[in-house]
């Protein structure tokens, strides 16, 4: 399987933004694994089977190809995305300023397992999407019916629609390869993260009702305590 790495600036797994750790000690953008307060890679994986399980939402009409490089204004237009059912980190996406290719045209990226959820702004110019499953337009403001338990390694909740506000309890982790997140929005910037930590054994964490957003990888299944 061939590989080409991209430094991220969406969230690092690796990389805890809280307390003293500062946030320039590296980029921000989830990649698989690594010491904390260290830079990572979120990287571009190529090879491999495209998950082509993915559950369909009644109603819900794929708003653009899971592979492509997406011109925004044009083949895109700015609101926010959902990709859903992506498996072993296959799917990669990024948000560019522009289509040099360049890593300084790269404004926010991530290797994906389960969901991801992207809000595309009208100043992005490019949208990049390799190896996921088709991606569909969300309303960031709509309800559903929050649930109070949430796969580990099931990618990004939106709070009060995918799960419900409280305190929620990972155990089993082991060699810091459970990741979780709380994110303000989509936008995968470092401004967009609340909270995130690296975890072995047990995690908790309360996620707030004025959060947007809940991000696991590698962790053991979530159960809400609180």
């Amino acid at each position: 399987m061939g590989m080409k790495g991209k430094v991220a600036l969406g969230a690092v797994v690796g990389i805890v933004v809280i307390g003293a750790v500062s946030a320039n000690g590296g980029g921000d953008g989830d990649g698989g694994s690594g010491d904390k307060g260290s830079s990572a890679s979120a990287q571009r994986q190529s090879g491999g089977e495209k998950d082509t399980g993915k559950a369909e939402d009644a109603g819900k009409k794929a708003a653009f190809a899971g592979d492509g490089d997406f011109e925004v204004g044009a083949d895109v237009k700015p609101g926010t995305y959902r990709t859903t059912g992506n498996t072993d980190s296959m799917c990669y996406w990024e948000r560019a300023k522009d289509a040099s290719g360049e890593m300084d045209s790269l404004l926010a990226n991530d290797n994906v397992s389960g969901t991801s959820y992207v809000t595309v702004k009208a100043t992005d110019k490019i949208f990049k999407s390799s190896g996921c499953n088709d991606w569909e337009a969300v309303d960031p403001k709509a309800k559903g019916n929050p649930a109070a338990t949430m796969a580990g390694d099931g990618g990004m909740f939106a709070v009060g629609t995918d799960i419900a506000p409280g305190t929620y309890k990972s155990t089993g982790n082991t060699d810091d390869m459970c990741y979780w997140e709380r994110a303000k929005d989509a936008e995968h910037s470092l401004d967009s993260i609340i909270a995130n930590d690296n975890v072995s054994g047990t995690a908790v964490v309360t996620i707030s009702a004025s959060d947007g957003y809940f991000k696991t990888t590698g962790c053991k299944d979530w159960q809400k305590t609180g």
